[in-house]
């Protein structure tokens, strides 16, 4: 009965072996990797840098008591450079981003002016600010390329056409407003979380400008001056985001 008892537990004992050699190991399952996180343009953000303009001016000379036109239209241009500072805020939608922002530049853009043929000036552009929006299409998920609009508004300074004849001539400084139209781009710089650099230009065209020609510390001399100012620049600026990869 021992010897039959021993035999059962020893065929027992090899075929539960043979069972578990047939189960073979465990596979091995790697553990899923996590997506690399997709940067967000959702957010607010500080810009600061600087540029180049050049504004074209189409002006005339009228009597202003009768209206007749002086010599008909002159055509004067003006350049120089400018520095601006600004913030705004983005919202992404997919690949696309819309915003809101607004800017000032200080400026040093200036050139000739002349009025009724014989008179010469140096007119200078010296700010200006803009509000508006900007719809954008993500070409890669680091480079913004971007349509923008809206309204700006500028000043010059006061003209002095030096004397004639002994009378000394010029015209008041003037604010005038007017709409912008632009494109550009903003690219992720790698080596500072947060930082980009964006590029823009932008056509400004202003409303219709109309100064006297006075004589100095006496009042107007019965010449008024219409102007049309068109302006075309280009900024670079560096952007601060502050959510930046959220």
């Amino acid at each position: 009965m021992k010897k039959y008892l021993f035999a059962l537990t020893a065929v027992a004992a090899m075929t539960g072996s043979a069972s578990a050699a047939d189960l073979g190991a465990r596979p091995y399952t790697k553990a899923p990797v996590a997506a690399a996180p997709v940067a967000n343009w959702t957010g607010c953000y500080v810009a600061g840098g600087g540029g180049g303009a050049y504004t074209r001016n189409d002006h005339s000379e009228s009597i202003t008591t009768t209206g007749l036109s002086l010599l008909g239209n002159s055509t004067a241009g003006a350049s120089g450079w400018f520095g601006t500072v600004g913030a705004g805020c983005d919202y992404q939608i997919s690949n696309f981003v819309v915003g809101l922002f607004g800017d000032y530049d200080f400026m040093d853009v200036s050139g000739d002016s002349t009025a009724a043929g014989f008179l010469v000036g140096t007119r200078k552009q010296d700010s200006q600010w803009a509000v508006g929006g900007r719809v954008g299409y993500l070409a890669l998920p680091q480079l913004l390329t971007y349509v923008s609009g809206g309204y700006t508004q500028a000043h010059w300074k006061s003209t002095d056409y030096g004397n004639f004849l002994g009378v000394p001539l010029a015209n008041n400084g003037f604010t005038k407003g007017g709409w912008f139209i632009g494109t550009g781009d903003e690219y992720a710089l790698n080596f500072l979380p947060g930082l980009f650099w964006k590029t823009e230009y932008r056509y400004s065209e202003f409303d219709r400008a109309d100064v006297s020609i006075d004589q100095v510390g006496v009042g107007p001399t019965g010449i008024a001056q219409t102007n049309k100012f068109r302006e075309h620049s280009v900024r670079s600026e560096l952007v601060y985001r502050f959510n930046w990869g959220r």
